[in-house]
């Protein structure tokens, strides 16, 4: 009896999920607990008995849509530059196409620790796979320079700066990635003509 009891709430569980993820996919905003429960087919009561507030409902969706999708963790090593640019590119551009709408939702709860938390995470993950598909490039800097073009790759190729240009601006996933593409590699190679140089 209990078995089929857990099941039935995990199966209400999963449709509240599920509702939810769909709502922010179709709206890049947060929903209501209401319009979820009205999506799902259960009673508020049961979004509020699996979930307390709508805050813990938002955070266990982002959850759900960051295991949805993959995070760039391997690129073509030994390969060249170019190669190496364009994969990494094309990765996030796949990525953050896909989380687009939960993180703009994600505006709704400002200062939020958890999902603070995941964003800064998230970034972490990218900012490593992203040394390691250029680490020959990385392998020639300074320790000071290798931070600073890190910190450079991080800003011009983050969610936000996607965001802008896919939604602010306007622009179709091959323009977006082309002028990432462009601007990654000049990145690249002003740091690696800056670091050539000798000093004096």
């Amino acid at each position: 009896m209990s078995d089929g009891r857990n099941r039935r709430a995990a199966q209400t569980r999963r449709k509240i999920i599920d509702a939810a993820k769909a709502m922010i996919a179709e709206t890049s905003d947060a929903p209501t607990v209401v319009g979820v429960a009205r999506r799902a087919e259960v009673s508020v009561r049961s979004v509020f008995q699996h979930f307390g507030d709508v805050e813990s409902l938002f955070v266990t969706v982002a959850d759900s849509v960051r295991e949805d999708v993959e995070v760039p963790q391997h690129f073509p090593a030994g390969r060249a530059l170019a190669v190496r640019v364009e994969a990494v590119v094309d990765g996030l551009a796949q990525l953050f196409d896909k989380i687009v709408p939960i993180r703009v939702a994600a505006g709704n709860f400002p200062g939020h620790p958890a999902l603070i938390q995941r964003s800064m995470a998230g970034r972490r993950e990218l900012r490593a796979a992203t040394m390691a598909a250029f680490a020959p490039e990385f392998a020639a800097l300074t320790e000071q320079a290798r931070e600073e073009l890190a910190d450079a790759i991080g800003a011009a190729l983050s969610l936000d700066a996607w965001i802008v240009l896919r939604r602010r601006e306007g622009m179709s996933l091959e323009r977006a990635s082309s002028i990432w593409r462009m601007t990654l590699t000049a990145l690249l190679e002003h740091e690696l003509a800056t670091s050539a140089k000798p000093v004096g």
